[in-house]
């Protein structure tokens, strides 16, 4: 057998998967325009020759073997030079020698071998050719049992788990996988046509049922971990097949707004919601510059840029989920084009609603420094998946939606500033509870089915929750959520409706309907990641009517302040989020505790929680002064801050909303206005905090 450090044999390469008839125009764009991807596949092969591969196959999961066999492989298809091809060795000896892919979870079955399928199938592709013949045939040989391998369980499994569950970063793995692999050996083995029509045809339907505004209700993590194959599918069918479906639906058009609009104001950073290993676990270099490519969008270039400049090492080692960042570089080289303007987000709009999945995001600016708001509310999967799926299970008694990644987080919400996380999410949970997000419980209970993993399993259709309508204008956001339904029937709920404003400034008023047919008690939830102090508001009057607590949060700071109800059980709790990220990997469990202030009234059919949360750098001695004025219709709260009144009126049947003056921006249910004050006035908010009582509150049984 030939030694794996023996020289690259000088045979003539055959044409290869995604790089046929390309090939030397990409080649002859390496010491220009892709000097910087090649740099960046360049460094990625040469860290695998410290690369340690297991003798036997882990427990951990080996999905990294996958790229880096097709990193080595491009390098050596792209520079001939040998010791990238000695390399590729290396690590194609080690995915052939395992007898089955995948060992803690499905093995053979899952994402290992979807993973391993597609990377060492392109390198088969690439570099086949340059391999001793023993080499080359041991890997087509086990390129061929491990398709058949996938492509008998996706038969076997339809109606159930990963092949017919269209909405799932699963089945577009192992069908992107098993595509190529079928692509690359047809010609050496007729049965693989069967693998590429069964993909085609999942992949037709995967199109179909996307939602058309680009969401993911898996989270912005399993976002960048699951979407780069869909496009990875749809780049091998078009080069296998000439079939160009990247306009098949909107989603892919439409979801780099959806993933840029899920981020922190520091761009490096996201909002977690949705099962998130950490985070900044979120980027992804190659999916940018493809969707830029794509469809010809300009921040999409940018942004690829300035992650690949300014945050993928950071990435690459603070990430939880792998195998990470770093073994796109094949793709981020393929995925580039250099023709894409590049165009900064800064003349965006600082806010955008999406409306399957109910996500309403506002920033006050694009500036790192910012604050923002990320609020939603919608069923299992979003909107159209929820539908569409018990429509199918009705039809057929197949299970296409495994929605375990979204969490029972309906009228909940992420809120950001001053380079902090202010108000949190729980991130990845393996038993999803609603106290552990920024909603309301019921008698201490949460959304019904909840304290599992698949919390909108066996649901019926009409546990749903939705945005019911929103307002963004002259700097303000507004939005009112409903989630009653989430809750178990024999609660008697009959409203949970929550009305956010953001303001110009930042600020967020919080106003919380709640009704039952019966008396229940009502517990308001905030999430924080360090203790909320509570805040002794003095003698002025009326004062004692109130609540509020500073949170520290590093280079920020959130002044919470609880107008109503009036009297109400106030405590400060610990509470524990324990998860296992990755069911290939059962030692990557991880437990986070976050700090949640709970404010419960007394029994009640109706409740009204009236609430500023006002950001703040964390030096910032600013005080805000807050009032409410409550009526049988809604309410109008004042916040006074640096100088600055913001109004904010809303109606709660979704009535005209008025300021008393000409509002600056209005909506369905909403009104808003910002003035100056005057010295005096102004004054008043700057010192101890002390502000008047709310009157009017809900609170007794009615």
């Amino acid at each position: 057998m030939t030694s794996p450090h023996s020289p690259a044999r000088t045979t003539s390469l055959r044409p290869a998967l995604l790089l046929d008839g390309r090939e030397d125009a990409l080649r002859g764009e390496l010491s220009g325009p892709r000097a910087a991807q090649l740099r960046r596949l360049l460094d990625e092969c040469e860290r695998y020759s410290t690369v340690e591969l297991p003798a036997e196959h882990p427990l951990a999961s080996i999905t990294y073997l996958g790229p880096g066999a097709a990193n080595l492989a491009l390098a050596y298809r792209l520079t001939r030079q040998p010791q990238y091809l000695a390399e590729l060795r290396r690590w194609l000896r080690t995915a052939v020698s395992f007898p089955h892919w995948g060992r803690a979870n499905l093995p053979d079955h899952d994402l290992d071998a979807g993973w391993l399928l597609h990377g060492l199938s392109l390198a088969y592709s690439w570099a086949g050719d340059g391999l001793p013949a023993d080499e080359r045939d041991a890997l087509r040989d086990k390129l061929v049992l491990q398709g058949a391998r996938l492509y008998d369980f996706a038969v076997a499994s339809e109606g159930g788990w990963w092949s017919s569950s269209y909405w799932q970063n699963h089945n577009w793995i192992c069908y992107a996988g098993l595509a190529t692999a079928g692509y690359v050996l047809v010609d050496e083995h007729p049965a693989a046509r069967d693998w590429t029509e069964r993909a085609k045809d999942n992949f037709a339907t995967v199109l179909d049922l996307l939602p058309e505004d680009g969401s993911n209700d898996e989270g912005i993590v399993y976002w960048r971990y699951g979407v780069p194959w869909i496009v990875s599918y749809l780049d091998v069918l078009r080069a296998a097949e000439g079939l160009d479906w990247f306009d098949r639906s909107s989603y892919l058009r439409e979801t780099f707004w959806y993933r840029l609009y899920q981020s922190a104001p520091d761009l490096e950073r996201i909002v977690d919601h949705g099962d998130c290993h950490d985070r900044r676990s979120g980027h992804s270099v190659a999916l940018y510059s493809k969707l830029a490519a794509e469809y010809r969008i300009p921040q999409a270039q940018w942004l690829a840029h300035k992650v690949a400049t300014e945050h993928l090492w950071r990435e690459a080692y603070e990430s939880g989920v792998k195998p990470g960042v770093r073994p796109e570089a094949y793709q981020e080289l393929l995925w580039h084009d250099p023709d894409v303007p590049s165009v900064g987000v800064d003349d965006l709009p600082t806010s955008r609603f999406f409306p399957d999945l109910g996500v309403v995001s506002a920033r006050t600016s694009w500036e790192p420094d910012a604050v923002a708001v990320s609020f939603k509310a919608s069923p299992g999967g979003g909107h159209k998946a929820w539908r569409l799926s018990h429509d199918e299970r009705a039809r057929t008694g197949w299970v296409t939606l495994n929605a375990g990644h979204h969490h029972p987080d309906s009228g909940s919400f992420v809120l950001l500033g001053h380079g902090a996380y202010l108000a949190v999410d729980d991130g990845y949970a393996s038993r999803k509870r609603t106290d552990q997000h920024n909603g309301i419980l019921v008698d201490g209970l949460g959304f019904d089915n909840e304290n599992r993993y698949h919390v909108f399993e066996d649901l019926p259709v009409d546990r749903t929750a939705e945005i019911l309508t929103h307002t963004f204008a002259e700097g303000w956001a507004h939005a009112v959520s409903e989630s009653g339904a989430m809750y178990a029937p024999d609660l008697g709920v009959e409203r949970v409706r929550r009305h956010l404003v953001m303001t110009p400034s930042g600020v967020v008023v919080l106003l919380d309907d709640l009704r039952a047919a019966t008396d229940r008690r009502w517990t308001w939830l905030l999430q924080t990641d360090n203790p909320a102090q509570p805040v002794e508001i003095g003698a002025d009057r009326d004062s004692d009517q109130q609540r509020r607590w500073d949170v520290p949060a590093g280079t920020g700071r959130l002044t919470v302040v609880g107008l109503a109800p009036t009297e109400s059980d106030d405590e400060v709790v610990l509470t524990t989020v324990h998860a296992n990220p990755t069911s290939s990997t059962p030692s990557l469990a991880i437990e986070k505790v976050q700090h949640t202030v709970r404010r419960t009234t007394g029994p009640t059919r109706r409740a009204l929680f009236a609430t500023v949360l006002a950001p703040a750098a964390w030096h910032d001695s600013d005080q805000p002064l807050c009032t409410v004025e409550i009526t049988e219709d809604g309410a109008t709260i004042q916040v006074d801050h640096h100088g600055t009144r913001e109004t904010v009126v809303l109606d709660l049947e979704g009535g005209t909303a008025g300021t008393g003056s000409a509002a600056d921006v209005t909506g369905v249910g909403f009104a808003g206005r910002t003035e100056a004050l005057d010295a005096a006035a102004a004054g008043q908010t700057a010192g101890t905090g002390q502000r008047s009582a709310a009157d009017g509150q809900h609170g007794e049984g009615r």
